[in-house]
């Protein structure tokens, strides 16, 4: 009879011990999710921008990889980009795969670009044909076409030896490795090209 009862006992301490063992890994989990809860913070939404943009202009600073949109002088966004694979310099000749430097303006947008979207950038503008002229990699024809696009803002010649097809573009900006163009990550291309114009100013610093 002794026995029976020392037994009933065991099997009634072990299972109150491991009641209180489930009870206690049960509120674990519970404890640990209100703290995670507690800390968790919002993530930042980015507001959206004003539209239209006053005088838009887009400014690029090549060496700090940056493109700055303006609105009516105010900075209001600003992209990091990737260049040309080539670039420290300004663009001089076709295929030499530098980004080009100088005032410009979008002269197209295209919504079926290769690389997602893109602006069309001006180049070569009517400094570029005077340089090319004088170091007679184009002809007087060529300077002159160049010039008159240029005044009427419309497209300068892209197939001389100065070279052409510069655009702002998506498809990434994490290198430099274009043929001379401004490459930015597509959700950022798709903001910039829904805010500005053809005929928008761009201008390209070292």
């Amino acid at each position: 009879m002794k026995h029976l009862i020392l037994v009933i006992g065991l099997v009634v301490t072990a299972t109150g011990l491991a009641s209180l063992q489930q009870t206690s890994l049960a509120r674990l989990p519970k404890l640990r999710t209100e703290k995670l809860e507690s800390n968790a913070q919002p993530t930042p939404q980015r507001a959206a921008l004003k539209l239209p943009l006053k005088n838009p202009l887009i400014v690029v600073t090549k060496s700090k990889r940056r493109l700055e949109l303006y609105s009516d002088g105010a900075l209001v966004r600003t992209y990091k980009v990737g260049l040309g694979l080539n670039p420290v310099p300004d663009k001089v000749r076709q295929g030499d795969r530098a980004t080009p430097e100088g005032d410009f303006y979008v002269f197209t947008k295209n919504d079926k670009s290769a690389f997602y979207l893109s602006l069309g950038i001006s180049y070569p503008n009517i400094e570029d044909a005077e340089r090319g002229l004088r170091d007679k990699m184009i002809t007087r024809a060529q300077h002159d076409a160049i010039v008159r696009a240029i005044k009427r803002k419309a497209t300068p010649p892209q197939n001389t030896r100065l070279g052409g097809d510069i655009y702002i573009h998506g498809n990434g900006s994490s290198s430099d490795w274009t043929w001379g163009c401004v490459a930015l990550e597509n959700e950022n291309i798709r903001e910039l090209f829904e805010a500005v114009a053809v005929g928008t100013k761009v201008t390209i610093r070292p």
